[in-house]
């Protein structure tokens, strides 16, 4: 592997989002005592990377999206994945924010009176931990007396969970046939 394959892999992988080939050409070429790339070896040199990570050897890939490069776990593992996310987000968040969480999602946009009205109590720290967490968004403002702040889920929550919109969630009817004794196995 040469030393521009490295430096592309690296930047890559360090970032959060998408890099383009702009951002890839500005950061190489700012380098002090390095030759200048050209744009066509840096795309030639990615065209390599992402033929290198589509082999079976690896678990992700490189991926073109979002106008830029990004490493992204293959598909055939989404599932182990989202296994792990599940059980890591349900070890940080208490049953009251699981519970404040599912009525957000299942009835969204919804007010703190709303959830608090379902739940029976106050909702004011768990929604805190939620927005923390940035799994639920503040949505904008009811048509109530007193505009009330309307939540709703966020991107991260889609992320987190691995589904691209609310039609992915299961359905109460899918919910209705796990027992309360198998919910209590699985924790």
């Amino acid at each position: 592997m040469n030393h521009l394959e490295r430096d592309i892999e690296a930047i890559i992988f360090c970032s959060d989002k998408p890099v383009t080939e702009r951002e890839l050409i500005e950061v190489l070429n700012n380098r002090e005592g390095e030759a200048f790339i050209e744009t066509e070896e840096i795309r030639q040199t990615l065209e390599k990377l992402k033929r290198k990570y589509s082999a079976d050897d690896y678990s992700f890939a490189l991926v073109e999206i979002g106008g830029g490069y990004q490493f992204l776990t293959k598909a055939r593992f989404h599932k182990l994945i989202n296994l792990l996310l599940s059980q890591r987000i349900r070890r940080k968040l208490s049953t009251a924010a699981l519970e404040t969480l599912a009525i957000i999602a299942y009835k969204q946009p919804v007010t703190k009176q709303e959830i608090e009205h379902i739940r029976g109590v106050s909702a004011d720290y768990s929604i805190t931990k939620l927005l923390d967490k940035e799994l639920i968004s503040i949505s904008g403002r009811a048509s109530l007396p007193g505009k009330p702040i309307l939540y709703g889920l966020s991107e991260t929550f889609m992320e987190y969970f691995g589904i691209n919109s609310v039609n992915d969630l299961p359905k109460p009817k899918d919910l209705s046939s796990i027992n309360s004794s198998e919910i209590g196995e699985k924790e």
